[in-house]
């Protein structure tokens, strides 16, 4: 199939290269030239594990382009998908500057029936809007539909989640829409949910909303855990085997972050004010995540007594092993306080370094090349992402490295029982074990 997508983003960028992969001509599109540029070039503006050896294959077979002409992507596809940014606003809701302008976009180039698809995370409604926006801007009356087809892609693992989905949900209006979506799809031999618009938009927020309950609600028993004496990870243990709760997202810790579930929590509250819902589920599930960050800093504090003057090394400033991706990391708060107390910082993280200088732009924060590096002279280590190779140090090594061997760890990646054994006060999150001797 002839297929555009709008947007080169996150999601943009790894379905296009995924929809290639499958066989498809696909033609990805930006208004930024320097960023097009880049990745004609093959220079990939996020890190994801494989994207970049599958943009460079399916560009080698001519599957794959780019262009900052979103007409030239319109004209020549049957299908466009929508995949541009839709950031939060201060109050909490969804900014869809960019849908619109999209919108409007494809209506004023179109050159035949187009399937215009929603891949963007927006609230319920929006493929309304959208309809609306190029019913009022096309120049002739060609024939079009709208459809939503939410994308449930986690970075790290974002190729392999949209090759073998758990599920494809597509949102349609006609039998067209559906036949063309469902037969894009077909290759994945995944099942596909077909649906309403209104209903596919839902099922995104409402999925998202869910986990970031699950990840909230053992944040909480952790806080429980911490203060009777038992440890987070058995009873998260007991609690997976059960098979109507799962194992996933049980991982006691110091909060989500990033792109997805802080912004979809946030836009889900504000869709359902405004409809006349109070869920406050979700708006406890939000503050619970706040409040553990506070209680992981309380940790530091208790431990360091006074920060100020301190040297304080951070492992870790993704919001997850395997990306690049800072937004809403928690990383960034812990620095920002341990800056904001008077500490000395230093950082390590094994990709995300180049957008923490850019986004914090503080010349008292040390980037470090190593763990090692962070561990020399600081007075205490924290643990904050738990990327594969910090499960791997010589902690006989960081010990020597410390000015004092404390280690607080934010994500109960190390065994505390082995941790004491080396010599380390280990502090952890709910581990009943970390406490004792």
């Amino acid at each position: 199939m002839k297929i555009s997508i709008i947007g080169t983003g996150y999601v943009g960028l790894v379905s296009g290269a995924c929809f290639a992969e499958l066989g498809n001509t696909v033609i990805c599109a930006d208004n930024d030239p320097r960023k097009v540029a880049n990745l004609k070039k093959g220079e990939i503006p996020i890190f994801e594990p494989g994207l970049e050896e599958l943009v460079k294959k399916n560009v080698k077979t001519k599957r794959l382009s780019f262009t900052s002409s979103i007409k030239d992507a319109v004209v020549k596809s049957d299908i466009i998908f929508i995949a541009v940014g839709t950031p939060s606003l201060e109050n909490g809701e969804a900014d869809l500057t960019g849908i619109e302008n999209v919108a409007r976009n494809i209506a004023i180039n179109m050159s035949g029936y187009k399937l215009i698809v929603e891949k963007s995370t927006v609230p319920v409604e929006t493929g309304e809007w959208v309809k609306k926006t190029i019913l009022n801007n096309r120049k002739r009356s060609y024939e079009f539909d709208v459809a939503s087809n939410p994308e449930f892609l986690r970075e790290g693992s974002a190729i392999g989640d949209f090759m073998n989905p758990d599920r494809v949900v597509i949102g349609v209006e006609s039998k067209k829409a559906r036949e063309l979506l469902t037969m894009l799809y077909r290759p994945l031999k995944a099942p596909i949910v077909v649906t309403d618009i209104k209903s596919a938009e839902l099922i995104k927020h409402a999925s998202n909303s869910f986990l970031a309950t699950k990840i909230s609600f053992i944040n909480a028993v952790s806080r429980v855990c911490d203060k009777v004496g038992a440890d987070i990870n058995e009873v998260a243990y007991g609690m997976g085997l059960d098979k109507r709760i799962g194992p996933q997202f049980l991982c006691a810790g110091i909060g989500y972050g990033g792109s997805c579930f802080p912004k979809d929590v946030d836009a889900f509250v504000t869709i359902t004010d405004k409809i006349g819902y109070d869920f406050e589920l979700l708006k406890a599930v939000r503050e619970i995540n706040q409040q553990q960050k506070k209680f992981f800093l309380g940790k530091v504090k208790e431990n360091l007594w006074i920060i100020k003057d301190k040297t304080v090394g951070i492992l870790g400033i993704s919001f997850k092993p395997n990306t690049d991706d800072i937004r809403s990391a928690p990383a960034l708060d812990f620095i920002r306080f341990l800056l904001q107390e008077g500490a000395h910082v230093k950082v390590y993280d094994p990709s995300a370094l180049e957008k923490a200088k850019a986004v914090l732009q503080d010349t008292k924060i040390r980037y470090c090349t190593n763990a090692y590096e962070v561990a020399r002279g600081s007075d205490c280590l924290l643990l904050v992402t738990e990327w594969d190779e910090f499960k791997e140090l010589d902690f006989l090594k960081i010990k020597k490295l410390l000015k004092r061997p404390l280690l607080i760890d934010g994500r109960n990646v190390y065994d505390p029982v082995k941790m004491k054994a080396l010599g380390f006060t280990y502090v952890c999150i709910g581990r009943r074990s970390a406490r004792k001797g």
